[in-house]
Parts: structure tokens; C-alpha cells; sequence
């Protein structure tokens, strides 16, 4: 039944006794044919990567990726890609991991989400770690509905209401929640409107956001009144214009005229040509 294999091989893996070796002898070739086939059939390990089949891990981590790399097994339970070169993350990333309990990007140059990004995580995502990246704004849009413990912290966060919204339905980690800090910051009253330029980041950069949300600071007021007053700039500008062209058209009108009467004054006045009561007079 099994050829290629000695009768006295099957003999000597049975301990000697030949006739057990001929009774086992099927068997080991099952469980050769079923490794075969195993091998087959197992996921694919993504290039640059580790994966660790019995405990359903990945791992990424300190391979020189620029990108999330494609093909990782749906059944990954633990995708280790901290410490790599990854700038952005697309929607499509992480789309058919629906058993992922832990994610790890720590330690890259995310500087954007895609809309929706983080969406298809499924329920079992049990940690969600972003930190130590170059973040500045994110919505609930990129995360979705996801419950995990988030890590945030370390990134050049700008604090302004779509942040505060976030941070009111994520799952934040206690242990790392003071570490989101405000590198900038929505301006208030007075202030100016570009928050991108050095120097000037607004009056709570530097601050940590919880601690500022805990004192009271609520960042979607201050934009409300940025923009009141941005609105009510704009409108003085306008109207401030049309009263100037009201004026410019009047005096340029009022020029005109006084122009063409002087020219009219500057016309030669007609002769007056000879009447009948003029010939009768004259015969007189």
C-alpha cells in the first residue's frame, strides 16, 4: 500500500515487531499524505512577515514596510506592524480580518485615515494601538463603531471639535489617556484662523485634551464662535464693498454729466434765421 517504503523500514519504525510495522504502516501514510495536504491548503504567509499558525499571529513588526501588506490570512487573530514606515491607512486594509482581536501600529509615520479605515474591524477587536505616529486629525467617521481599547497617544494631535467628538465614543486606555497631547489647538476669540503656523498653535497647545475636556473646555463652542465671527467678518467686508461701489458709480456718473453739459455749453449757439415779421419790418 505503500510504495516507495521497504518492508523492513515499516519494520524498524515499528520498534522491530513486524507485525505491528505492517499494521502502522497505512497509518503513517495517511498522516504523511494528510501533512501534505495540510501544507497545501494552509494561508500564506505575507512576504516580509512571520505568522505563528497555532496562536493565529502575524508578525510585521521592524520589516521596513512602507504599506500594509497584502494577503494577510482573515484568520489572523493578533497583526503585529509597529516600528515600520507606514504613512497612511487605506479603507481596504484590514477589511476581511473579521476575527481580529489586536492590531499594533505603533512606532510608523500614520499621517492619515482613510474614511472609514478602521470601520470593518469586526466586534472581537479587543486593542486598537495608533500611538507614537504623526496623526493630527481623525473623525468618527475613520474609526467607526469599534469598542477597543484605543492607544493615541504621541501624536501631533491638532485639538479641535471633530477630535473632542472622537474622544467622547472611543474606548480610550486609562493607563494612556493623559498622553494625548494638543500640539495645536482651534483658536478662540481675537485669535487668528491659520493654526498651521509656528509659533502660533492656539492657547491650549501643549495641554493635555483630556485634562482640558475635564476643566470644562469645550472645543466645538470655541469653533461655533471662531466661525460667528468669521461670518459676521465677512459680511461687514462685503457690505463695506458694495457701499464703496454705490459711491464710485454715483461720482463717476455725477462726472459724466457735468461733462457732457460742458460739453453742450462749449457747442456754438445757433443763427437765427429770418422771420416773416423780420421781412415785413424791414419793407416798412
Amino acid at each position: 500500500m505503500c510504495t516507495g517504503w521497504g518492508e523492513e523500514r515499516c519494520t524498524s519504525i515499528s520498534g522491530g515487531r513486524r507485525g505491528r510495522g505492517v499494521v502502522l504502516h497505512p497509518w503513517l501514510c495517511v498522516s504523511l499524505l494528510f501533512s501534505a495536504l495540510w501544507g497545501q491548503v494552509s494561508p500564506q504567509c505575507p512576504a516580509s512577515c512571520q505568522c505563528a499558525w497555532d496562536t493565529a499571529t502575524v508578525q510585521c513588526s521592524d520589516a521596513g514596510l512602507r504599506d500594509i501588506p497584502e494577503g494577510i490570512p482573515p484568520e489572523t487573530v493578533s497583526l503585529h506592524l509597529e516600528r515600520n514606515y507606514i504613512r497612511s491607512i487605506p479603507e481596504t486594509a484590514f477589511r476581511d480580518l473579521l476575527h481580529l482581536r489586536d492590531l499594533y501600529l505603533s512606532h510608523n509615520r500614520i499621517d492619515s485615515l482613510a474614511s472609514g479605515a478602521l470601520r470593518h474591524l469586526g466586534p472581537e477587536l479587543r486593542l486598537l494601538d495608533l500611538s507614537h505616529n504623526q496623526l493630527r486629525q481623525a473623525s468618527r467617521e475613520e474609526f467607526g463603531s469599534t469598542r477597543a481599547k484605543t492607544r493615541l497617544f504621541h501624536n501631533p494631535w491638532h485639538c479641535d471639535c471633530t477630535l473632542q467628538e472622537l474622544m467622547e465614543t472611543l474606548n480610550l486606555e486609562p493607563e494612556t489617556v493623559n498622553g494625548i497631547m494638543c500640539e495645536s489647538s482651534v483658536r478662540g476669540m481675537g485669535e487668528g484662523s491659520r493654526w498651521e503656523d509656528p509659533g502660533s498653535q492656539g492657547e491650549h497647545a501643549g495641554q493635555s485634551l483630556v485634562k482640558l475636556l475635564d476643566s470644562g473646555v469645550n472645543f466645538c463652542s470655541l469653533q461655533r464662535k471662531t466661525t460667528d465671527v468669521a461670518m459676521l467678518v465677512t459680511m461687514f467686508v462685503w457690505f463695506f464693498m458694495v457701499i464703496v461701489y454705490v459711491v464710485y458709480y454715483v461720482r463717476q456718473n455725477q462726472a459724466e454729466a457735468r461733462r457732457h453739459l460742458e460739453y453742450l455749453k462749449s457747442l456754438p449757439s445757433p443763427r437765427k434765421t429770418p422771420t416773416e415779421t423780420d421781412t415785413l419790418s424791414t419793407g416798412f
